[in-house]
């Protein structure tokens, strides 16, 4: 047996779907104005009938009383049914269709009405402000119902008050009136609520398609999951509005970009400053992938235009990615210098053991003692120079690394630089970064040479490195400097363009700068002033500039820097 189906109850209440709740909302707004709207239009077109009818009855009043022959048969002839002003008056009533017109003298006695009757009496109503000489128009009751009424004072030929007339257009007519305009007044009301009813299924068939017909509690399901997504992705999210102005920043994105909700509303020119994030986020800068530095971040940035004329941009983070891709690159150069320290270690065992197999013992330790001594004078050299550990260390492995490259690094004799960094990290960076960038500028050419010259004046720490390449002309030389900006070909990691920005970066947060020229024997020489980048100590010994040499050859008795490389952590290229 087959289980009974369900019965489904018909629900009655506002619909979901937006489309229906915007048309049912629109449909009745436009009848609630089309009622309203006949409504107080009859409020008024009642009162302007009264006035129209009362105006009318003052004017036929006005023209009566006027004919000289009403006011002769006032004055000569008795109030009869067949007399005179009772044929007058007769005669404009049925001229002008007037309920009634009543003539009457200073005692109120009637001299004509429709009702022959009441000729002789006493008016049922108080005529004192017309025989008082005022025109008087109202809405009165009377012994013909209620009428719209006009009254006006009769004179005689001396312009004397001898009595007054008194008309009366019948209500029931100006009802009549006003109920035979209310059909057309519907029928016009109707018309209006069936265009707005069209205007408004028009404008549902609208809503229903860009909210592609959801309910309102799918579009606030909607609306509370994508406050969740952006807020919980690890990916900064802009959207900017056809103006070019900020609409949404979430979470990720302010701790990017270094801006709160002071950024909303604002252009990215007015949020960030100038700048390539800028630049990206505006869509100065076209691309895929874009890298761009802020602050001390590196990040990879992609802008997608909107079908409402704005744009949503993504950034991404790849700091640590670009730390990573340096630690690997320093690996590899690690792996490098130490395979070609394998081999020339192995050259030298091989010329010892011949040696001790020729039996010459005293060739043999005069050559093991000159291959330490060398190595011994290499590092006491830099050392010497450089009493940092963690650029001396650097400037050892570059060396070994520049020896396996077959270019020769120097440290120039005027280098002078003590154990009093405040950031020594930040200096590696930036020697790192240069060192880094002469020696693949000078590879591969013939006397090939790099020459790396620091010192301190005072507080200040000037770093040179010039290179024997073929230089930076002079319509790049603030090129270089810019995020993204790269010559060579893309590492495996990642993409170039981010070590000479990082390096014109530190050296200006320490309120510095970082510039590039050429040097005196060509190639480029780049220079770095970093303004209190030691500290302070009681007795400062006193350090003028010393000149750094022209790169060329050695000075007689130095030493080539060939010490065993040492592992330096980088940051950044």
């Amino acid at each position: 047996m087959s289980p009974t189906p369900p019965v489904r109850r018909l629900r009655l209440g506002m619909p979901r779907r937006v489309f229906a709740q915007v048309l049912l909302m629109q449909v009745a707004i436009a009848a609630g104005v089309a009622v309203l709207a006949t409504g107080l239009f009859l409020a008024p077109l009642s009162k302007q009938l009264d006035q129209e009818a009362m105006r009318r009855a003052l004017a036929i009043a006005q023209t009566t009383a006027q004919d000289p022959q009403i006011a002769e048969g006032v004055l000569t002839t008795p109030p009869t049914a067949d007399g005179p002003v009772q044929r007058e008056a007769e005669r404009i009533r049925h001229a002008t269709r007037a309920e009634y017109i009543v003539v009457l003298d200073h005692r109120w006695v009637r001299w004509s009405h429709t009702d022959t009757r009441q000729i002789g009496e006493v008016v049922s109503t108080d005529p004192r402000k017309a025989l008082a000489g005022r025109e008087v128009m109202e809405i009165d009751e009377g012994t013909l119902g209620r009428s719209a009424r006009g009254k006006v004072p009769l004179y005689d030929a001396r312009h004397r008050i001898i009595g007054a007339v008194s008309v009366g257009i019948a209500y029931d007519s100006v009802r009549a009136r006003l109920i035979s305009a209310i059909p057309g007044l519907f029928a016009y009301a109707g018309g209006a609520l069936a265009v707005g009813a069209l205007a408004a299924w028009l404008i549902s068939r609208r809503v229903q398609r860009q909210t592609r017909d959801l309910a309102f509690s799918d579009i606030s399901a909607l609306l509370s999951e994508r406050e969740a997504m952006l807020h919980g992705i690890r990916e900064g999210v802009v959207a900017l509005d056809r103006g070019g102005r900020i609409r949404l920043l979430n979470d990720e994105a302010r701790r990017l970009l270094g801006i709160g909700d002071e950024g909303v509303g604002r252009s990215p020119d007015e949020a960030l400053g100038e700048g390539r994030t800028t630049d990206v986020l505006t869509g100065r800068v076209t691309g895929t992938d874009l890298l761009t530095v802020r602050g001390q971040r590196v990040l990879v940035a992609n802008r997608m235009p909107t079908d409402d004329g704005g744009a949503v941009a993504t950034l991404r983070d790849r700091t640590e990615l670009e730390q990573l891709g340096r630690e690997l690159d320093s690996t590899r150069g690690l792996i490098d210098a130490l395979r070609a320290q394998d081999h020339e270690h192995a050259n030298r065992m091989h010329t010892v053991l011949g040696l001790l197999e020729l039996e010459m013992y005293d060739d043999a330790v005069e050559f093991v003692g000159e291959v330490v001594g060398d190595h011994r004078v290499t590092a006491e050299q830099v050392t010497e120079k450089i009493q940092d550990p963690l650029i001396a260390a650097l400037l050892v492995g570059k060396a070994t690394v520049a020896a396996e490259r077959g270019v020769a690094l120097w440290v120039s004799d005027g280098t002078r630089l003590p154990d009093r960094l405040i950031d020594p990290r930040g200096l590696v960076t930036i020697v790192g970064n240069l060192v880094d960038n002469a020696l693949d500028a000078v590879a591969g050419t013939a006397h090939a040479r790099v020459e790396v010259g620091l010192r301190a004046e005072g507080r200040t720490v000037v770093l040179r490195v010039r290179d024997t390449g073929p230089g930076v002309p002079e319509d790049q030389r603030e090129s270089i400097f810019a995020e993204g900006w790269s010559t060579k070909r893309p590492p495996a990691h990642g993409k170039r363009g981010i070590g000479l920005s990082l390096v014109r970066r530190l050296a200006e947060r320490q309120g510095g700068n970082a510039t590039v020229g050429e040097a005196g024997g060509g190639g480029a020489e780049f220079t770095v002033v970093l303004p209190e980048a030691l500290t302070e100590t009681e007795t400062e010994p006193e350090t003028g500039p010393v000149p750094v040499p022209a790169i060329g050859a050695p000075p007689e008795g130095a030493a080539r820097d060939a010490g065993p490389v040492t592992a330096v952590e980088e940051e950044a290229r």
